[in-house]
């Protein structure tokens, strides 16, 4: 009997010993793979994309994520596939995620405050790096340099909108989340449209971009992503004929030249809006224009007019501020 009693005993501890493991196992950390069916994740690899004339081959679904920048890193949000995400960089140029991936952001730990440094990259343990193209460089992301530490990387390096549509579809295929990525860019489609419809009879803005002032204004030039977000607007960048690099700087007689209706200001970091705009209204030769008599300025932050799931976002929020009477 008293045998019977240490067997039923001993089975009851086995099996409450075995519960717990697999409570345990089920626990996964950051950077873990959170497909329920880890089988099915690794469907359809390997395969090979094209990443502007570079080819990317995926070997298998990657484990553990940098994203560098904050645009890159709030598509991984927006995909659901924040968790594996072990850092991110660029934060100093961001004024926070959009209010819906606010929790799923803050819960990734930075892996360096401003650019992301060659050590911090190669310490972190990641297989994928997601890089915003300022980030790719022999310091900081250098392709090559990485892959030699096992790690992958695909370059947010957009032109124009449906190249930023076919980086969402790429980055679900990598991560097995097509239907995720296919539902983004639909919806990032018809937010734009309802947009374009109801600005379709107005008059196209002309619009000085304002990231910073010293010895002229630093603005984007007509091959800057933003200023495609500008036209979808119903803007016009009033230095769009600058096809040299993305970023310019611009003598402040030129600005005023080119007369335009709206001051479009970087709101990010340092300095901030107040800042510039005191450093606008100081200015000799700005103060000339209309825009500046009348404060017809507009706001964004520099993430939302970089390439990356804020295209719609960034299309609504310009063209209230544009159109003001039409959205009222």
């Amino acid at each position: 009997m008293k045998k019977a009693k240490r067997i039923t005993a001993l089975l009851i501890s086995c099996a409450m010993l075995l519960a717990l493991l697999a409570g345990c196992s089920g626990t996964k950390s950051r950077g873990e793979d959170n497909n329920d069916n880890n089988t099915q994740a690794e469907e359809g690899y390997p395969f090979t994309l094209d990443n502007y004339g570079r080819q990317v081959e995926i070997t298998k679904r990657p484990q553990k994520v940098l994203t560098l920048g904050p645009n890159c890193t709030e598509l991984f949000a927006a995909l659901g596939l924040s968790d594996l995400v072990v850092g991110r960089s660029l934060v100093n140029h961001s004024r926070g995620p959009l209010p819906e991936y606010a929790d799923a952001v803050n819960a990734i730990p930075e892996l360096n405050h401003a650019s992301a440094t060659r050590e911090a990259i190669i310490s972190s343990g990641a297989d994928f790096i997601y890089a915003l193209d300022w980030e790719i460089s022999e310091d900081g992301c250098n392709i090559e340099e990485v892959g030699q530490y096992g790690m992958t990387v695909y370059v947010n390096s957009a032109a124009t909108v449906e190249q930023m549509y076919q980086e969402m579809l790429d980055i679900g295929k990598i991560f097995g989340v097509e239907d995720r990525a296919e539902a983004l860019v639909a919806d990032q489609k018809a937010r734009i449209t309802a947009v374009q419809e109801k600005i379709k009879d107005q008059t196209p803005v002309n619009v000085l971009v304002y990231d910073s002032g010293n010895d002229g204004v630093f603005t984007c030039s007509g091959i800057n992503f933003e200023s495609l977000i500008i036209s979808l607007a119903g803007g016009k960048n009033i230095f769009d004929d600058i096809d040299s690099k993305q970023w310019v700087t611009v003598t402040y007689e030129e600005a005023l030249a080119r007369k335009p209706d709206v001051i479009l200001i970087h709101d990010y970091d340092s300095p901030g809006v107040d800042e510039k705009l005191a450093e606008i209204k100081a200015n000799p030769t700005l103060a000339k224009l209309d825009c500046v008599k009348n404060e017809r300025f507009a706001t964004i932050t520099l993430e939302s007019v970089l390439p990356g799931d804020r295209i719609a976002y960034a299309v609504e929020t310009l063209a209230k501020a544009f159109y003001p009477d039409v959205f009222e």
